[in-house]
């Protein structure tokens, strides 16, 4: 059953005080400009004081009377501590792809100094990625119950410590059981930061800088590369791992200063003392005798985390959201692990095929852009548009073969705008779950995604095997894409915009402290 109940912030002398502000202000536009010109300069410093006398009363309500938790964030602008926590989210998602990558340039290393083949390199390869899996499927829950902050701590610390022990391993079997663990950890970050990161955002621009923390993956791929190119000739491979494993442990402790999400702790029902602090460190207009409030869409279902997940609510768009990271990582992937190789197959030479197989990726930080556009339009529609330009850029691959001008900007465009829907979903997923399950929303779309990415490598091997030519594989990889673009037009047609704000007004619940 739904039900809401609010807190009331007013009097009813204020209602009508404010009201009556509100009421001369609002003109008819036919008449704005004569009514301007008939005010006289007394008149218009009269009103100009009315005004004035207006927003400092909003101001002292604000700092003396009882305040909704997110209006709150929403109405001030971004203070130091935010960005601080930006910083960290960044830093966080940039290990990530640093850690993807820095594993392919010391596996020649490996080969040369264990001397083994490369097909003994696969458990390696791909130990990570299982890890991720499961470490983001296991704490979103955790996190939802224990914590943001607490969970992102322990995430980064497993992860530090595991890359740490790799870079000791002294065969393959235990790098594959370190290589693991420290999936584990990144698996658990990943959701945890962008979760953290929401609630702490104004929404005006929650989408767009959810977005630019996700950039933090292709710069960290990028610099991991340039470093294991200097340091091990240098140093040694053990070197880039002893790095990968000192900064994440160097980040956890810095992450002691950051701040707990503050609408986590209303519905989590902290001690308003904890609360106010948090929110003073954002705004200091805030009075440490303030009540604190917060109103938020109501779960049909007691509880929260994969419970609220798996709701009769929430069940379509969660399936929805699954669906579309799993096809999205099918096809990044496919294209990123097999491109080089089918251009090769081509005809194209390996120094070519390389180069222009490296701008698949260089458009993912478009995802600033598209968060942007979240922010100010359907956000839904604005990811699917996304996957749909991939799909018709991926296509184009297949039939630019033998131009290499056209095949190189079909590259760049599928990959800009595939990488960069890809990197808005978890955006979108923090902004449809309630407070109560959001990290396990985002935490089980991203694991679940994770197996889309070992679908996606053993697709084009597949596709190989049946003797597909060049262009039907790109083909087919497309199709995927356009299976990601249409979960999320299915989530947009049963949770419009409009549905879901009568939803949230019908079932709204005010947590008052």
């Amino acid at each position: 059953m739904q039900f809401g109940f609010a807190i009331t912030i007013l009097t009813d002398t204020n209602k009508k005080k404010y009201a009556g502000l509100n009421q001369r202000d609002r003109l008819d536009p036919c008449e704005g400009d004569k009514r301007t010109a008939q005010t006289s300069r007394p008149e218009k410093n009269k009103r100009a004081l009315n005004q004035r006398a207006e927003s400092k009363g909003r101001n002292i309500m604000q700092a003396t009377g009882s305040i909704d938790v997110e209006n709150f964030i929403d109405e001030q602008p971004i203070s130091p501590v935010q960005w601080f926590l930006f910083g960290l989210c960044f830093t966080a998602i940039l290990l990530d792809g640093f850690d993807t990558a820095v594993i392919g340039y010391i596996a020649p290393s490996l080969i040369s100094e264990w001397n083994v083949s490369r097909p003994d390199l696969a458990p390696v390869l791909s130990a990570a990625l299982f890890g991720l899996a499961a470490g983001a499927l296991v704490a979103g829950p955790i996190a939802d119950r224990f914590g943001r902050k607490t969970m992102l701590i322990a995430s980064v610390t497993v992860m530090g410590i595991a890359t740490l022990a790799s870079s000791f391993s002294g065969s393959l079997d235990q790098l594959v059981i370190w290589r693991f663990v420290s999936g584990l950890g990144l698996g658990a970050a990943m959701p945890s930061s962008v979760t953290l990161m929401s609630e702490l955002c104004p929404a005006s621009r929650r989408a767009t800088l959810t977005n630019a923390s996700f950039c933090g993956f292709p710069v960290g791929a990028a610099f991991g590369g340039f470093l294991a190119a200097w340091m091990i000739p240098a140093f040694g491979w053990r070197s880039v791992l002893v790095l990968g494993g000192v900064v994440p442990l160097a980040l956890a402790v810095l992450m002691f200063l950051a701040p707990e999400s503050p609408r986590y702790m209303v519905a989590r029902r902290f001690p308003v003392e904890r609360i106010r602090a948090v929110l003073r460190r954002i705004s200091s207009t805030l009075s440490p005798s303030a009540s604190i409030t917060m109103t938020e869409a109501r779960a049909e279902t007691a509880g929260g985390g994969l419970r609220l997940v798996l709701s009769p609510r929430y069940i379509v768009g969660s399936m929805m959201l699954l669906l579309a990271y799993f096809f999205a990582l099918i096809v990044f992937y496919a294209v990123v692990n097999w491109m080089p190789t089918l251009f090769k197959d081509a005809g194209i030479s390996g120094s070519t095929a390389a180069l222009i197989s490296s701008l698949f990726t260089l458009g993912g930080c478009g995802a600033v852009l598209s968060g942007w556009l979240m922010d100010r339009v359907n956000a839904k529609l604005v990811i699917a548009a996304g996957f749909v330009l991939a799909a018709i850029g991926i296509y184009a691959i297949g039939h630019s073969v033998d131009n290499l001008g056209l095949l190189t900007a079909s590259v760049f465009i599928g990959g800009a705008f595939l990488t960069t829907s890809l990197t808005s979903l978890p955006a979108l997923a923090a902004s449809f779950y309630p407070t109560a399950g959001r990290t396990t929303g985002v935490a089980w779309m991203l694991g679940f995604g994770r197996f889309g990415g070992v679908a996606g490598s053993y697709l084009v091997a597949e596709l190989s095997r049946r003797h597909m030519t060049f262009a039907d594989t790109f083909l087919i990889v497309a199709i995927a894409s356009l299976a990601s673009a249409a979960s999320v037009i299915v989530m947009q047609l049963v949770y419009s915009d409009s549905k879901r704000a009568v939803e949230a007004t019908a079932a709204s619940e005010a947590v008052a402290h």
